[in-house]
């Protein structure tokens, strides 16, 4: 078990995907097709975990894949496949042919503005393969979770650690002219652990994610962090029915600012299931909350030179002064609306929320009291009424320190008054996606629990 399945990098090379995305498009236009686009991709990694100190999974992956859309004027048909053999690939070409054929029109479809199309190159910093041997990813995962076991006794048991490596590289390319790919890379360390006994048991995890390993903290602090977290949910109470202040942690307050973004994208707009339609221009934020997108930070999760259309990416501010700016369209989704593509096809590009001067014993101070959530469970939340309901568990909180933990409680409200309810946004910000944000203080909202 010395070898690496990342020491043996990809099986092809940037210029054989680029030779290949040609070769399709080439065959799609001596078929007849007046438009194509084609990605071709490529990814393989390593993962292990281990449970107890005793190895459970070591799993290798490799795939590829490749997927050509086709138009017949405004008649669109797709088809993919993992096969780069030129038949499969001209078998793919003839398939999506196929399909436009007996496809309906629409006046939507079609490749985007070529004016709008990236036009350059650009070297981001995304690929850092991380050829780690899979002993010393054992290794590593071991570390991290004996350190969680040896931060006390009542850590009793273990949902495991584990190690994993990926990269990636992939084009994609258009009739058009446009060419672009690149390759990127994404790893990460995990630990979950149990502590308590009898009836008073509980579980919390810590995680860590990096395109460069070499950044990453020490295996040992991680566990340790997982341990001390779960430790601290012991002795865990309900609450009785009541409203109060809400402190969502900042990987939490990531997944409320992806609330927002999914309510003002293209495709929530034109359906018209979204709570925030025609909110262009309006106050949805307190004044003093700025958003921006930054799509070409060097290293970052969600950099890029183009969207998923070939479209180049731009910085721009999607808030100002809590007044949406613009929404997050696609080719499609902005020609639906009559509007041009924001560059935004296959989402958001590192959203950046401007975080405040506390930390989160700050916000626990500015609170006072109220709840701090840590977890949520369950998907409620409506998007065309924007109502909020998810199952919770965290602290409870008084004269801004922590009092005791709290588990089977719900908290609800409704997500455009939560954002606009936002007091404070802290500077405690964890780096996993492609939002960066603190933990958020919500002014108010229903806690059901006794």
């Amino acid at each position: 078990m010395k070898g690496s399945c990342m020491s043996q990098a990809f099986a092809h090379s940037q210029e054989e995907l680029r030779a290949l995305a040609q070769t399709v498009l080439d065959h799609a236009a001596a078929q007849g097709a007046t438009a194509c686009e084609v990605d071709v991709s490529e990814g393989c990694g390593q993962s292990v975990s281990v449970r107890r100190q005793d190895v459970e999974t070591i799993e290798y992956n490799r795939d590829k894949g490749l997927g050509v859309s086709v138009y017949i004027g405004q008649r669109r048909g797709h088809a993919s496949s993992s096969d780069f053999s030129p038949a499969a690939l001209r078998a793919s070409v003839e398939a999506a042919l196929s399909i436009a054929r007996f496809t309906a029109e629409d006046d939507c479809a079609g490749l985007p503005d070529a004016r709008l199309l990236a036009k350059r190159s650009m070297d981001l910093d995304l690929f850092h393969p991380w050829d780690v041997s899979v002993d010393a990813a054992i290794d590593i995962a071991r570390r991290c979770e004996q350190a969680a076991f040896d931060v006390s006794p009542m850590v009793k048991n273990s949902e495991g650690a584990s190690v994993s490596a990926q990269s990636s590289h992939f084009v994609s390319a258009n009739s058009l002219g446009f060419m672009g790919g690149f390759a990127t890379s994404r790893h990460y360390i995990s630990c979950s652990v149990i502590a308590g006994e009898g009836e008073d048991m509980q579980r919390d995890d810590w995680y860590a994610t990096r395109r460069n390993a070499d950044e990453f903290p020490d295996a040992a602090r991680i566990g340790d962090y997982a341990a001390r977290r779960a430790l601290s949910r012991l002795g865990a109470r309900k609450l009785k029915t009541r409203k109060c202040p809400v402190i969502f942690e900042a990987p939490l307050a990531a997944g409320l600012i992806g609330s927002f973004v999914h309510a003002i994208s293209g495709g929530s707009l034109y359906r018209k299931t979204s709570f925030l339609l025609d909110s262009l221009g309006r106050q949805l934020f307190p004044d003093f909350v700025q958003i921006s997108e930054r799509p070409h930070i060097r290293g970052a999760f969600a950099s890029s030179p183009f969207d998923d259309d070939g479209v180049g990416t731009h910085d721009r501010e999607v808030v100002r002064n809590g007044v949406l700016q613009g929404y997050f369209l696609s080719t499609y989704s902005a020609r639906k609306l009559g509007m041009q593509t924001t560059g935004n096809a296959g989402g958001s590009h590192n959203l950046l929320v401007q975080p405040g001067r506390h930390d989160l014993k700050g916000l626990l101070h500015e609170m006072g009291t109220g709840l701090l959530v840590t977890e949520l469970l369950g998907q409620g939340v409506n998007y065309v009424t924007g109502d909020y309901s998810r199952g919770a568990a965290g602290y409870w909180v008084e004269k801004g320190e922590i009092a005791y933990p709290v588990e089977e409680i719900t908290i609800a409200g409704n997500l455009r008054d939560m954002l606009r309810g936002i007091v404070a946004i802290g500077n405690d910000i964890e780096v996993r996606g492609s939002k960066q944000v603190g933990s958020v203080l919500v002014e108010r909202m229903t806690i059901a629990g006794n």
